[in-house]
């Protein structure tokens, strides 16, 4: 019994490596919406067996980032632009309410750390880099929801993010101005929550600031159709 210990915990290890290897390729497009993900293939670049491929193409598909069809097998997901839309209306419910139910646990300190971070991104827009300046968000909204009881809101959370990194590498790319005005919105965000403010009104917040961001997507769309 003792013998099978490290090599579960070696197929462990190697699934999440291929997971992360996979889910880097997909995010950052060199795997393209349509790709099949032959196992036999990948398992050899990676110098692992197919099981902890097959592992982590199974959690990629759970989270939307690849399909699976009869007869055709594995494949990175399809884009469909009406999923981004669909996909940032999820997320300003989902993101909003894990805000609001994580205000009124978030420490003075913690609270200060999301300024200090906010303070980075504003920091940055002087030498605008959009995936940094993405990164730093996810960073932002990651800290004021970090004490959100409800670990399905979480995950539902951070499911949205991975599909939007595959729809978009980021929205800033395309709509470098509203990066300015959602360091702004971050800092009524935190106002808010430093002053103690109705869950529900800290939630409603955080949810028309995701939508916000939507809308300027639509119409810098609109303005290039």
């Amino acid at each position: 019994m003792t013998s099978d210990a490290p090599a579960e915990g070696m197929t462990t290890s190697k699934s999440q490596l291929a997971y992360e290897w996979l889910r880097d390729r997909i995010v950052s497009h060199r795997f393209t919406p349509g790709y099949r993900l032959v196992l036999s293939q990948l398992a050899a670049e990676l110098g692992v067996s197919t099981v902890p491929v097959r592992e982590a193409v199974r959690r990629l598909e759970a989270e939307g980032l690849v399909t699976y069809e009869k007869n055709v097998g594995a494949q990175v997901a399809l884009v469909d632009e009406g999923e981004y839309v669909t996909t940032m209306q999820t997320l300003a419910v989902v993101e909003g309410a894990a805000t609001g139910f994580s205000a009124p646990l978030l420490t003075a300190d913690e609270v200060a750390t999301a300024r200090e971070i906010n303070q980075r991104m504003r920091d940055s827009l002087e030498h605008f880099d959009p995936r940094r300046f993405t990164e730093l968000n996810e960073e932002f909204h990651k800290a004021l929801f970090l004490h959100c009881p409800n670990e399905h809101l979480i995950d539902l959370v951070h499911r949205g993010w991975s599909r939007l990194r595959m729809l978009r590498n980021s929205t800033f790319s395309f709509v470098p101005g509203r990066a300015v005005e959602s360091v702004a919105e971050h800092d009524e965000l935190v106002d808010l929550i430093e002053n103690k403010a109705d869950p529900i009104e800290i939630e409603l917040a955080a949810r028309r600031h995701r939508t916000a961001t939507l809308e300027a997507m639509l119409t810098f769309q609109h303005a290039h159709d």
